[in-house]
């Protein structure tokens, strides 16, 4: 049976005296692991299993190796961690074949929906994108390696500070597994910022942190002291995970609202918890862009391909979409060319096994639009039995948390000005929302639905692939990470 190593640990961290074997060679050679079973004849991806000890000493290396990652300069850091995503770019790369082999196994993917996963989410760790992320996030770049002057010196006592970022001398990353690449992303915005990580993925995103990590400790030997990546499952709390939370001062966790809760209740009350809870996204349609059939039939494509990236399990898949009376095209009509793309984009990317809760779901979601459609409420299935896809046309539906499984509900509305209002209440779901509309509308539009919680207004075209400088749920994405130290003036600078 194939197997997959699933975790990366430092070569060299903190030993006692006396002893001198790198812990990556004793775990290595330790019979001590579990494994993920996969599916049949997929084989399985092998997870440490340390006891305190041992899971002592790794967080004592991450926490060493700070002083020299905090050395390093910013862009030759930045060097270093585009290697990884330059690697997965290259077809002929042993990391992206390891790559193509193993996440569609790991994440339920079907290969080529693996394949152009790994191609938009390796774009945004390659050298240019990371570079793009830190100048995004801080306009003077020199603030991570020293004091800078605050102002230009003639706004008073401001003009006089001098500011710096700090990264953490441990963080610890807990991610969630339903988009595979977040945990790498995670991973690389910690180093960014010169604070060592422990990242345990969640189980569906094991393989792609674990083969960047491996990347960057092999491109340069005081990155991959900083990183550790290790998988066990959720709930089980071994001493990795027990002495992290005891000795990260600060910590990153993907996931749903009762995963959240549970951690923080967990937390010293003194350790800052930066967290990323379940969201949904979705869509609005105007009647300006519905004029001619041939843009209605684009849009529709692109909307598509959006529900349908990563089997639109992340929190940027589109799961509602409101159209817009008194277009070219009406919003039934729209909703069945929306259908016709599903069918499109399902054949050049099929979706993966879909799970049984979440076919369950869906089974049941078809069922009731079903029996309104045979009721004459004007409700249509736009889909076959099996499609592995599912298009809801209901008139009339209340906005809730969504479904899996590529099934995108549409909705008709006199006039988008009331979407707005329909999202009232549901801020702490809220992530993306693809406005197409004309661009004298946009603005006003816009302020609503920031207003009512969306943190990202967008295309559907852009909607599954935000750039790594987004905002992400409303924060920014490194500043989150990092603490501000002052310096301020002397008496003897007047």
């Amino acid at each position: 049976m194939a197997e997959f190593r699933g975790w990366v640990l430092p070569d060299r961290p903190a030993a006692p005296a006396g002893q001198t074997s790198p812990l990556a060679d004793q775990v290595g050679s330790s019979p001590t692991h579990g494994s993920i079973s996969l599916a049949p004849a997929e084989g399985r991806i092998l997870v440490p299993e340390l006891n305190r000890p041992t899971a002592s000493r790794i967080l004592s290396g991450l926490q060493e190796a700070r002083d020299p990652l905090r050395k390093m300069g910013t862009d030759e850091l930045i060097q270093v961690l585009g290697v990884a995503g330059r690697r997965l770019l290259d077809p002929k790369d042993s990391l992206r074949r390891e790559a193509e082999e193993w996440l569609p196994r790991d994440a339920g993917l079907s290969a080529p929906m693996a394949r152009y996963l790994l191609d938009r989410m390796a774009r945004d760790w390659t050298t240019a994108a990371l570079t793009r992320l830190v100048e995004a996030e801080f306009p003077d770049v020199r603030v991570l390696e020293g004091f800078v002057r605050r102002g230009d010196g003639s706004a008073g006592e401001a003009g006089g500070e001098q500011v710096r970022v700090e990264g953490d001398r441990l963080s610890f990353h807990v991610g969630a597994g339903n988009v595979a690449g977040v945990g790498a992303t995670s991973m690389l915005r910690s180093l960014l910022v010169r604070s060592p990580v422990l990242l345990k993925p969640g189980r569906g995103d094991v393989v792609l942190p674990v083969l960047v990590a491996r990347a960057l400790a092999e491109a340069d030997p005081r990155v991959g002291a900083a990183l550790a990546v290790a998988y066990w499952p959720g709930g089980s709390n071994p001493p990795l995970e027990a002495l992290a939370l005891e000795r990260a001062r600060r910590v990153v966790i993907y996931g749903g609202m009762d995963t959240v809760s549970a951690l923080r209740r967990r937390l010293p009350a003194s350790t800052p918890l930066v967290a990323y809870h379940h969201r949904i996204s979705a869509g609005a349609v105007g009647r300006g862009r519905l004029e001619s059939r041939e843009e209605a039939r684009t849009l529709a494509r692109h909307a598509a391909e959006a529900v349908s990236a990563y089997d639109q399990r992340g929190c940027v898949s589109p799961h509602v979409i409101w159209v817009e009376e008194g277009g070219g095209v009406t919003p039934s009509r729209w909703a069945e060319l929306l259908a016709e793309a599903m069918e499109e984009v399902g054949t050049d990317l099929p979706p993966g096994p879909v799970p049984e809760d979440v076919a369950a779901r869906i089974q049941q979601l078809r069922g009731t639009a079903e029996m309104q459609a045979a009721a004459g409420t004007g409700h249509a299935v736009l889909a076959p039995e099996h499609a592995g896809w599912t298009v809801l046309y209901e008139p009339d539906f209340r906005f809730e948390a969504g479904c899996t499984g590529r099934l995108v509900r549409v909705q008709g509305v006199q006039r988008l000005e009331a979407v707005p209002t329909l999202l009232e209440g549901h801020g702490e779901l809220l992530q993306s929302m693809a406005l197409e509309v004309k661009s004298g509308r946009r603005q006003e539009l816009a302020g609503a639905l920031s207003a009512r919680g969306v943190s990202r207004i967008t295309t559907f075209r852009r909607q599954p692939w935000p750039p790594p400088w987004w905002l992400h749920d409303g924060k920014g994405p490194l500043r989150a990470l990092v603490r501000w130290s002052t310096l301020e003036r002397s008496t003897s600078e007047g």
